[in-house]
């Protein structure tokens, strides 16, 4: 009998903290530490544009970069873009590999073309530890 496979609807985070391409560097920050996370997804401009991703190292590498006003850059100028996306079908064994084989931390979750969630290595790699702790000891 084979085990179902775990899928990333399973484990990935709900909740995701988003903010406006056009919001500065200073606002991004801001938002980071009031919700106690370490990335935030950043919107479409439109339709046809994507989803972006920005993070403390994006920031900490512009101001060190640019030693620039942070109240004078948009989120936008430096968020990763466009950010990559996996189905909320994919099963999570899929997106590790994905995350490992490119070298990053995190992955939008989608499904319709719209934003549902965020996944990122520390979700896998919770999840492994507690289905270990879960299995019956032969």
């Amino acid at each position: 009998m084979t085990a179902t496979p775990m899928l990333v609807k399973d484990i990935m985070i709900r909740d995701v903290v988003t903010i406006s391409p056009f919001a500065t560097i200073r606002e991004a920050m801001r938002v980071m530490r009031q919700r106690g996370v370490k990335s935030l997804v950043v919107l479409k401009r439109d339709q046809h544009d994507a989803f972006g991703i920005i993070t403390y190292t994006n920031i900490l590498k512009t101001i060190v970069a640019e030693e620039g006003d942070i109240d004078l850059i948009n989120v936008y100028d430096i968020c990763a873009k466009p950010a990559l996306t996996v189905s909320r079908e994919l099963a999570v064994k899929h997106a590790a590999k994905l995350m490992v084989s490119i070298g990053i931390r995190r992955l939008l979750v989608t499904s319709t073309n719209e934003l549902v969630g965020i996944i990122t290595m520390n979700d896998i790699v919770g999840a492994i530890l507690e289905m270990a702790d879960q299995e019956p000891l032969a």
